[in-house]
């Protein structure tokens, strides 16, 4: 019977070896919830910093841009706005011919929300031969 009882007491101290103790699951418990909330601010902190880039106001230079690729230019003045890409914003420009398809465009953006509308202007030249001088006028001032 002696012997059976020592052959019995290495499977419990092997028992009890292998086990993990409160305080050590404790401990790994802690460690993986501080990578868990480290990580969640990390990716807390870039979505703040995105909505910080995110550009909320328009510039002249979209009206400039629609304009440059258009193929033919009239001469007067056009207002609108950009629809819901933009729904605080409204632009107007003033395309004046000064000779043989050279057109001047005067741009006006102006809106936005909060205590300080934001306006934007800007004037570009535009090269549009194809274009039909308005009634009038002779192409040169």
């Amino acid at each position: 019977m002696n012997s059976r009882l020592e052959s019995l007491l290495p499977r419990a101290r092997r028992r009890r070896a292998a086990a993990l103790s409160l305080i050590e699951v404790m401990v790994a418990m802690a460690l993986f919830f501080m990578a868990v909330f480290a990580i969640l601010g990390m990716v807390s902190n870039t979505l703040r910093n995105a909505r910080a880039l995110h550009q909320t106001t328009v510039d002249a230079g979209a009206i400039a841009s629609f304009l440059a690729v258009s193929n033919r230019l009239e001469e007067g003045v056009f207002s609108g706005d950009f629809g819901d890409v933009y729904p605080e914003y409204e632009y107007s420009y003033d395309a004046m011919l000064i000779t043989n398809g050279l057109f001047r465009v005067d741009l006006l953006v102006q809106g936005g929300r909060g205590k300080q509308p934001s306006v934007s202007t800007m004037s570009i030249f535009l090269f549009r031969p194809d274009s039909v001088p308005a009634m009038g006028t002779t192409g040169l001032r």
